[in-house]
């Protein structure tokens, strides 16, 4: 019993000596271009285009629903509303991202080529 305590002692401490990470480093190194790998095309994603000012992207597999909004503000420099992700069957990660009502998604899939 003693000895249990002691250790979860000794855990409790290595674990409030590990540096934690800041917003400020994660930031410095963070590049838009390794989260986001490429937008989709497809009949769903089009449609998504047209009716609900979605897009759709297949993202890096480690990349959060944050990392994947602040990625899509900074490349197409629009309002992002909400993220939602998906993995799919094919082990890729996809990412529908919902634009705020001042940015259109079909002006940014102009820009990708998309339509």
């Amino acid at each position: 019993m003693a000895e249990a305590k002691k250790t979860q002692k000794k855990e409790m401490k290595l674990k409030e000596d590990k540096p934690k990470n800041t917003g400020e480093e994660l930031s410095a190194s963070f590049d838009p271009y390794t989260i986001i790998k490429s937008s989709l095309s497809t009949e769903k994603a089009i449609r998504n285009i047209e009716f609900d000012n979605k897009l759709s992207f297949i993202v890096n597999p480690h990349a959060t629903k944050a990392d994947v909004k602040k990625a899509v503000e900074i490349l197409f420099k629009v309002n992002v509303v909400k993220v939602n992700v998906q993995n799919s069957i094919q082990g890729q990660k996809r990412a529908y991202v919902r634009l705020g009502k001042g940015s259109l998604a079909s002006d940014v899939s102009a820009d990708l080529g998309l339509i």
